[in-house]
């Protein structure tokens, strides 16, 4: 298990400023954050002004190994930029986490080639000292026609990238996780717990909850990701709460005594 838990500062995004939400991450225990930017806003999420926020972390002796930035068209068209900020920010991986509902096409053709795309940039990423992988949702994990996965193409088509698995979204998607950290676990680079509540109606907080009062079969999904996997970030998220603060404390208090 990584020694330290990360937070994705998404969770965070409706509470600001934040320097307040990052001063809670800290009192929680979190030394880790993982950042957000793009199409869904950057402002003071790091992107626009890298070296405030980095200010930020170290003031609280935090860092940012992981990043997610969307669209895909961002590293293709913006590409110095995005090697600038993670030399600022102290990144070490960039992922890659959406594609658009417009954008998609369900077909096995689609979906390699859009992982052609993801190659060309994990190419380029790497060129410059950093990694580069996607991040899922649960649409990845509905079969196509053919009976594949859109998962499946997404990697035939980009040998070179890795994966940020988020395990909440494959067990929302009825997706063994264990199975799927097994079969791809030497691109596993890092992993988002996620927790979807039994219960949970997706209207009210996205149907998630705090990790460990969920769905998820946590002991036995972290056991696997350390057997099975090159995991080494484990980054908290909740996509909607009602209160991060009770949130991301009540989730790394259970996870770090995994």
């Amino acid at each position: 298990m990584p020694k330290r838990l990360s937070f994705q500062l998404y969770s965070a995004r409706n509470f600001q400023p934040w320097d307040g939400v990052i001063e809670h991450l800290a009192k929680c225990g979190y030394k880790e954050v993982e950042g957000f930017g793009g199409a869904y806003g950057t402002a003071g999420a790091f992107f626009d002004e890298p070296e405030k926020f980095k200010g930020l972390l170290d003031k609280h002796g935090m860092t940012m190994p992981t990043t997610h930035l969307f669209p895909l068209d961002l590293f293709e068209k913006d590409i110095k930029r995005v090697i600038q900020v993670g030399r600022i920010m102290g990144i070490k991986y960039f992922y890659c986490p959406f594609v658009l509902p417009d954008e998609r096409k369900n077909t096995p053709a689609y979906w390699k080639g859009f992982g052609k795309r993801l190659g060309a940039v994990a190419k380029a990423v790497r060129e410059e000292g950093f990694g580069f992988g996607w991040h899922n949702h649960d649409f990845e994990f509905k079969k196509l026609k053919d009976g594949s996965f859109p998962i499946d193409r997404i990697f035939e088509g980009g040998p070179l990238l890795d994966w940020e698995m988020d395990i909440g979204w494959v067990i929302h998607a009825k997706q063994n996780p264990v199975k799927w950290i097994k079969k791809y676990g030497a691109r596993i680079t890092s992993a988002h717990i996620k927790e979807f509540a039994v219960n949970g109606d997706m209207n009210v907080e996205l149907g998630q909850t705090i990790v460990g009062k969920g769905k998820g079969k946590w002991p036995e999904i972290i056991k696997a990701l350390r057997d099975h996997s090159r995991c080494t970030q484990f980054v908290l998220e909740h996509d909607n709460p009602a209160d991060y603060k009770s949130w991301a404390k009540g989730s790394f208090n259970y996870v770090s005594k995994i």
